[in-house]
């Protein structure tokens, strides 16, 4: 019989021990033990930890300041609400109308909240450009403006009220627009892009449906979701218990 030098039996324990490291280390890492033996990722799991981490970064007022999008607000406000929305939805119109307004007066005026418009143009084939040409307004300070116009005009659904035509007659009505900076804007579809990532964000959450909003911690946690023109209670109850809670200030 022969016998394993002590050196030999030294230098097996050490791999046995770093073998064993490296399983704790897997498997605190959400990595499952299969009975063949076998140590297989667990994809889903991986990547809804990335897209959680991600999704906080792109919720964040930083970042959705950075990135451009329309806002209302103080920026110090510890929480942001969050509108995905389309300019030929009437019930966006709706909430527009009835819960915008106490919202604002409520929440916005005082400095608890900041208000964050997101695109969202799926009830027809104009809304994209809608969407686009109020990108555009963005550029120069105008976007609430024309926002206020479009959805005060609202007409029925690809009825031709936001064709590119329409869209600069609308502008032609804001006081202040350079129009001429704004019909290269809309022309060369200068945020088709932008749109497009406001989009994709929606659908990471699941958001198909306009209007649909997210109540968030200024910081980008603790998400909370809403769909639908809910009355302005609705939004309260939701705000009321994060501020109670603690929201994040501006970082």
């Amino acid at each position: 019989m022969s016998v394993i030098p002590s050196f030999k039996k030294g230098f097996f324990t050490i791999l046995i021990l770093l073998f064993l490291s490296s399983l704790l280390l897997i498997l605190s890492q959400g990595i499952e033990y299969k009975s063949d033996s076998y140590f297989i990722v667990s994809a889903q799991k991986v990547n809804q930890i990335i897209l959680n981490q991600n999704q906080t970064n792109l919720l964040s007022l930083r970042t959705l300041i950075q990135s451009g999008s329309p806002y209302q607000g103080n920026i110090s406000a510890p929480l942001t609400v969050i509108d995905f929305s389309d300019f030929q939805c009437y019930l966006c119109n709706r909430y527009v109308k009835n819960a915008e307004p106490l919202l604002n007066e409520t929440y916005i005026q005082s400095g608890k909240v900041l208000l964050v418009f997101k695109h969202l143009p799926n009830r027809g084939f104009d809304s994209m450009g809608a969407a686009l040409a109020a990108q555009c307004t963005n550029d120069q300070g105008k976007f609430w403006q024309f926002h206020n116009l479009l959805y005060g005009n609202q007409k029925q659904i690809d009825s031709g009220w936001v064709s590119i035509d329409n869209l600069k007659k609308f502008a032609l009505l804001i006081k202040g627009l350079d129009i001429q900076k704004f019909d290269s804007c809309l022309d060369t579809a200068k945020y088709k892009d932008f749109v497009q990532n406001d989009v994709n964000l929606a659908l990471s959450f699941g958001f198909k449906e306009t209007p649909s909003f997210i109540v968030v911690n200024n910081d980008g946690s603790k998400p909370e979701f809403l769909r639908g023109a809910l009355p302005f209670p609705s939004f309260g109850a939701v705000i009321d218990k994060k501020l109670s809670e603690g929201g994040n200030g501006f970082g």
